[in-house]
């Protein structure tokens, strides 16, 4: 009889500890995306682009058309970082002055390079796929004002022949 009262113990024992561990990921969760939230109306106050779909379907990152990366890299009033993640041994079509240039696989622990969190950072790779998971490193790592280049340097509109870009 003490055997069948030392299962049930053991029994409720083991469901206690699996609801605690679930309620710890809810609140790391409700964490997340009260951080999230916050970001976006920050975004919103200083005036900033944030697409429908940031706040329609809680994306922690924008993505960027890349006429609209080119635009605000154009733009000499705005304030940015373009961190470029391809591979040190890729060939980039056009060299994009200022650019601080960390390999997607070295991003895990060189992401202290970009010192700060509150700059919008245009993340680039060569067809916008790593730095689609880029992004999300980099909200992970507490970077919230992040954005992806669609297409990356694939479709720069500086490597279409159009325009011409600064070298740096």
């Amino acid at each position: 009889m003490d055997l069948k009262y030392f299962q049930m113990l053991d029994f409720i024992n083991t469901r206690l500890t699996n609801i605690e561990r679930n309620l710890s990921k809810i609140d790391e969760k409700v964490d997340f995306s009260v951080s999230l939230q916050r970001n976006h109306l920050i975004r919103v106050k200083n005036g900033e682009f944030i697409d429908d779909n940031m706040i329609l379907m809680g994306l922690p990152y924008n993505d960027l058309s890349p006429r609209k990366a080119f635009d605000v890299y154009e733009d000499k009033d705005m304030d940015y970082i373009i961190l470029d993640i391809t591979p040190k041994d890729y060939e980039r079509p056009v060299k994009l002055e200022g650019a601080i240039h960390i390999p997607y696989e070295d991003l895990d622990h060189r992401y202290v390079e970009i010192t700060n969190k509150t700059t919008p950072i245009l993340v680039i790779s060569e067809d916008g796929l790593k730095s689609i998971q880029a992004c999300e490193k980099l909200v992970k790592k507490g970077f919230f004002n992040v954005n992806n280049v669609s297409g990356g340097y694939k479709f720069w509109p500086a490597t279409q022949g159009s325009v011409v870009v600064k070298v740096a």
